[in-house]
Parts: C-alpha cells; structure tokens; sequence
C-alpha cells in the first residue's frame, strides 16, 4: 500500500473543513451557511459494489498504489496516511486534535520534527470528511418520487406494485436523524376530536338512561321500546346511539375469492349496488339490495389496461360506472346487465384543441390514479401522472381543465361537496393536498393548501358537507382537515414543503417511529395512528351518516385489518381480514408463478393487506378489498357484519362461505393446501411458468 502524502497549511490559508460540514444547499443549488449540519441525511454503510463504486467516484481504484479501505477495527487494518509536519512554520493550533472535524485520529506515536507520522484512518471515518453536506447530497439517491425515472410503455407499473424496475421505482431513500430519543406523536385522546365529538357533527354522545335505574338500559330493552314504538324524541337519538355502536366484527359472512389482486371496492350511495376492481383488468358488479345476500350482477373489462385498475366511480343515478388504468383514457360502461358492447373511452388527454393534443387509442400518455364523478353526474375529475388534475365533460367527450398544480403524481381527487362541481380537492406524492375553486382560478392557483403530511398522500375523501377532509399519508397517519384553517396560498408559498420529507418508499420499506417528526406547519385537527400504509395507495374514509351517524373514520391497513377510529383519534374497533381469511382457499402454483413477486419475498405464505373498505350506508356491515392469498398474488372481497362477537350463528348460508367472483360456492376452496412453503420452490421448477391467469367465467361477458 503506497501512502499518501499531505501538508497541513494554516486555517488562514485553506478552508476550515468542518465549515463544509455546516453548509447545506437551498433548492437552486446555492450555499446556505449554518450553525449546524441540518440535512436529514445519515451515512449508511453498503454492499461491496457499492462500496466499490463510491471508491471510484472518488478516483480511489483497486490498482497498485491505490488506498484499499478496510475497517480499522480488525486489528490494525485501514488507511496510513502520513502527514508532514513542520513545526517551525506550524503552530499547535493548526494541527487537527482527535475528534475534530467529526473524525477521531489515533496517532501512533507524537511526530518528531520534520518527520512523518502514519496515522490509523477508518474507511467510515475518511467517507465522513468527505461526506459534508454538499458531497452527500450530490451521491444519495433522493429515492421516493415515481417521477425520478422516465416512464417506458410496458415497463409501467402502478406506484404500488413492488417492482425495483419500471413505473415508479426507485433506488434509495434518505433517512432523517433521529433528533431526539422520545418521538413526539400526537396526543391521544385529541382534545380537537374530542370537541368534535361533542359538537354533534360526528355523531352522538351517550346521554339516555334509565331513570330509576340510573344506567344505560340493556340492548334487548331498547330494541323491544322502538319497535312498541313507546319511545320519544330522546328515545329516538337513543336509537341513533344504537346503530351508531354497531361495529362489525372480524369474522366474515362471505368471502369472495378472485385470481388477482383487488384494488379498490366501493357501494353505490344507496347501498343497492357494488363494484370490485382487480388487476386482471376486471370490474364485476353485484346487486346489494339485501346487504346480507348478494347477487351477482355483471363484469366489464379495460380493453387495453396496464398493471391494473387503477380506479372507479360511479354515476350518482348508478346507471354508469367509469374506471382507468395507467393510461389517459378512461373507460365508461353502462350498468345495465343487458348491455353487454364495448365500454366508452374517453381520451382525457384530448384538451378539445389541435390533434396534436390527441393521444391514438392504447397509447398513454399519462396514468391515471385517481378518478370521481361530480354531483350532477356531468363532469369527471381524474388525477394523473402529469402532476394534474383533469376535468372531463361528458356531454362535449373532452377536458375542459387541466391543473398542472403539484410537482409529483396527483394520487387522489375528489369533490368538496356532493351538490356542487366548484370546489376540488387533490392529494399529491408532493405531500400537499391543494383546493381549488373553479369559479375564481383566473390566475390558475389554488384556494388554499392543507400542509402537515410529511410524505406523499394516498388517498383523500370529502365528508360531502364542503367543510371536513380525511387523507391517508405514507408517513402512516391519518388526518382531518378543516376548510376553514387551510392555508392561504400566499403562506404555503413562502414554504418548501421537500424540507419536511425524507422521501420514503412506502412500497419496499418499513417505517419506524424512529422515522415520524412531527410537520412544524401542520394544520390538521386530528392525526391518527396505528395503521400502516405500505405496499399500495391505500384508502380511507369517513364512516356513512346512515348506519353510523358518521361517527367514525376508517381506513385499511397493510397488516391486514380495518382500523376503525373515533374521531378523538383513539382506536374504536379493529376488523382482522388476515385472520377471517387465512389459509382460505388452497395453493395454486399457476397463480404463484403469474405473479410479479418471482423472488419470493414472502416464501409462499398467507399474507393480507386491506387496500380499499367501504361501509353500508344503512346496514352495520363492510366489505373489504384486499390483496389476499399466498404471497399476495390473489384477492379477496370480504364481507363483515354485526354479530354481537359471535362465532358462528344460526342464519343461511353459513358464516365464512368461500364462493367465486361469481358468488358461486366452490368447493375447491376448502381444500387444504397441496403444498409446504419449502417444496413450492421445487413444484415451480417442475411445472410450466403460467403466462398469464385467465378467469373462463368471465370471458362470456367481453
């Protein structure tokens, strides 16, 4: 090994080091001189590649003559590097002391005069005196933006499909320091939802009882006064406290197995109607009329899908049912079983203007994630991969709005309330959810802005009233906004909302508490916590003010399960699809090996996560769209009902039916499975590799 020689000149004559390691940049570039290294960086060590390639950044090679780095710590390997010393031109002061500049130097023995001392340096320790602020910037990854890599038709992907490769990968993540030992979440129970609670917005309090007894009478007793019809006003917000209190349970009535993830699944806002999504590019449709008996009703296709089905919504008046996929176009399709052509499309990325602003039919321009029907059933607004928020008018088949008001994918829109089409709002990976007024965007900017998420939003839903907003975020809570303590444009202006995100890839990581620093300009009235938001944009929702007097919220969750929330944030129930579902139907080595996780991450086993959940708007009852089966390579929609905790009960057909997508009872579904987690390996290799999965039940309806 060749050492390298190095004269130490004076502080007058050369920057001070450690002033590097106190200097950031601004988002232009520019040198910021602070008192302290703020950036939310930390080295992190790496494999040997990439190791290597550092070196070589460096201009460190494996060549003779070269410093090969190795860990100081196995006896007295590392990098020598002498210094020269004049004594006589240098003074005490301009030697570096161990611990300076961030490095601990041992020495091995005090210099003579003019002679060279070698001095035991870590590789951590030489990555660190390089690693100031700016020369970490330069070689991380800022990691977690689906707009860092072009987007390659046929390499897409959605944002949550769990690929390094193609649509919305990404090659690392900045961590931020853990500033503190003591995390500060929010405070549970929340004074704000507390408030709520009483304010009569969100439910009821409970406040009848029994007179003589001074207690809250018992179920049976207040089910027997309502239906002798002896109760009163108060008696009847009594009755409001009943349904509200009716959570459902874990164990499912029904399940409904399909070949392929689910993604999204939603009733109709009269509760006679739901649709599933999934990815084989499927929507099927069932009559629930009867909430606890549901019929099969029909299933439409996305002709020239990719990935998956991003997306649904349907008509207020249920007669149409739009869905996207990671394409510009959106299909449209009738509702009505006896119509069985071709669904509609209509080309969002035609602004009514030249041909030039036309896309030919298949080919995408942008994808879209996010799509709702407006009040009057006239307009459609999507939020894509452009950064945008398009608004399509049916009746003219073009947008007449486009918004390119975020700087990453707009993952969520929705309507502020059901009666009007003016006011929107859309929940970005740039961690911003914007409102926009229709009638007074002459200058293209946004009403206000709701800041407190720390990373990109999944989802947001609007209470219908003009007024609440609840969004999921990848910074794993939930939060309640207010319209009327967002801020104004001008204030979010003068903020950079990248200071507050160490962009997490919400598809590949963990997030630990370690992770969470509370947003210094949060204008949320409650966080909630305790679900997880990995893997997929996953959604939540305000609870329906039938069958629950909207007193809750709810979302779904990556472990499994539906996490229902009272509005002081504190947990109201927890509805465990893992469990209900697990080891529900056998393997299948065909849909194992047509799935994208080749590596086996999961080595096979039973894995659940809750994508999307929608609750009956008069009945006690949900149902929960998941990806759901070995190693997530299948779906599931569950349904679950009050039961009281019951077990098993008396009622036909039976607690925890297995049927098709077809609601056909399939006995092949109580099967055990065929195979170990250890020998599926081998039963892949000694069968063909499926192309693709075809359900033949379905072909007859396209």
């Amino acid at each position: 090994m060749n050492n390298s020689t190095t004269t130490v000149a004076s502080r007058n004559g050369s920057p001070d080091p450690a002033s590097h390691a106190a200097t950031v940049y601004d988002e232009e570039g520019d040198w910021i001189n602070e008192g302290s290294d703020d950036d939310d960086m930390d080295f992190e060590e790496t494999n040997d590649q990439g190791e290597s390639e550092e070196l070589e950044f460096f201009g460190a090679t494996h060549d003779e003559g070269a410093i090969a780095f190795q860990n100081a710590g196995d006896g007295l390997s590392g990098a020598e590097i002498e210094v020269s010393i004049d004594t006589e031109n240098v003074s005490t002061e301009s030697v570096p002391r161990p611990g300076e500049i961030g490095t601990e130097i041992m020495q091995q023995a005090a210099p003579a005069v003019g002679a060279r001392a070698p001095v035991q340096v870590s590789r951590n320790q030489i990555l660190q005196l390089l690693g100031h602020a700016g020369l970490r910037r330069i070689f991380a990854s800022r990691g977690g933006t689906r707009s860092g890599l072009p987007e390659l038709d046929g390499e897409e992907s959605d944002d949550d499909d769990g690929l390094e490769v193609g649509y919305g990968s990404t090659v690392g993540r900045r961590r931020r320091k853990c500033q503190a030992s003591k995390v500060d979440f929010p405070e549970v129970p929340s004074v704000a939802g507390q408030e709520l609670m009483n304010s009569g917005n969100f439910g009821f309090n409970e406040c009848y009882r029994d007179i003589l007894r001074r207690k809250k009478q018992k179920l049976g007793r207040r089910v027997l006064t309502r239906e002798l019809g002896q109760d009163t006003a108060q008696d009847r917000r009594g009755n409001k406290l009943l349904s509200q209190g009716l959570l459902p349970s874990s164990n499912a009535d029904t399940i409904i197995h399909y070949n392929a993830r689910c993604y999204s699944g939603q009733f109709s806002d009269d509760g006679n109607f739901f649709f599933s999504c999934a990815q084989d590019f499927k929507v099927r449709m069932y009559d629930t009329s009867n909430p606890y008996a549901w019929k099969y009703y029909k299933t439409v296709v996305y002709p020239f899908g990719q990935w998956t089905i991003t997306d649904a919504s349907l008509s207020p008046d249920n007669k149409y049912l739009a869905y996207s996929s990671i394409r510009s176009t959106v299909c449209l399709a009738p509702t009505d079983p006896n119509e069985c052509g071709e669904p509609w499309l209509l080309d969002f990325a035609d602004l009514g203007g030249s041909y030039d602003n036309r896309t030919y039919r298949g080919y995408s321009q942008f994808g879209i994630w996010s799509i709702r029907f407006s009040g009057d059933g006239r307009e459609i607004v999507a939020g894509t991969g452009d950064h945008s928020v398009y608004v399509y008018d049916i009746e003219s088949r073009c947008s007449v709005l486009r918004i390119p008001g975020h700087t990453e994918d707009v993952n969520a829109v929705c309507f502020g309330d059901q009666s009007s089409p003016h006011i929107l709002y859309s929940g970005s990976d740039d961690t911003l959810i914007k409102v926009w007024d229709r009638r007074s965007m002459g200058d293209s900017r946004e009403a206000g802005v709701f800041m407190g998420h720390t990373e990109g939003l999944t989802y947001v839903d609007s209470k219908g009233d003009g007024r609440y907003v609840l969004s999921n975020g990848k910074d794993q809570t939930m939060k309640l906004w207010d319209l009327r303590k967002m801020m104004s444009t001008t204030e979010a202006s003068k903020l950079n909302p990248s200071r507050y995100t160490t962009g997490f890839d919400y598809r590949f990581m963990n997030y630990s508490d370690t992770d969470y620093s509370p947003h210094p300009h949060d204008k949320s009235l409650v966080t909630f916590r305790g679900h997880k938001v990995l893997k997929t944009l996953i959604r939540c929702h305000f609870s329906p003010p039938g069958s629950t007097n909207s007193r809750y919220v709810y979302s779904g969750s990556a472990d499994g399960s539906v996490y229902i929330y009272n509005l002081d944030a504190t947990l109201a129930g927890k509805v465990d699809v893992n469990r209900a579902t697990h080891h529900s139907r056998p393997r299948d080595l065909d849909l194992h090996t047509a799935s994208y996780d080749m590596n086996d991450r999961h080595q096979g086993q039973w894995k659940t996560c809750v994508r999307d959940v929608s609750w009956h708007p008069d009945a006690p009852v949900i149902a929960a769209t998941s990806w759901n089966g070995w190693g997530e390579n299948t779906g599931t929609c569950t349904l679950h009902s009050w039961n009281d905790g019951a077990d098993d009960d008396e009622a036909q057909s039976k607690m925890g039916r297995r049927v098709d997508q077809r609601l056909k009872d399939d006995e092949t579904m109580y099967r055990g499975a065929s195979l170990g987690g250890r020998n599926l390996r081998s039963g892949l290799r000694s069968r063909g590799v499926a192309a693709a999965t075809v359900e033949q039940d379905d072909d007859d309806e396209w």
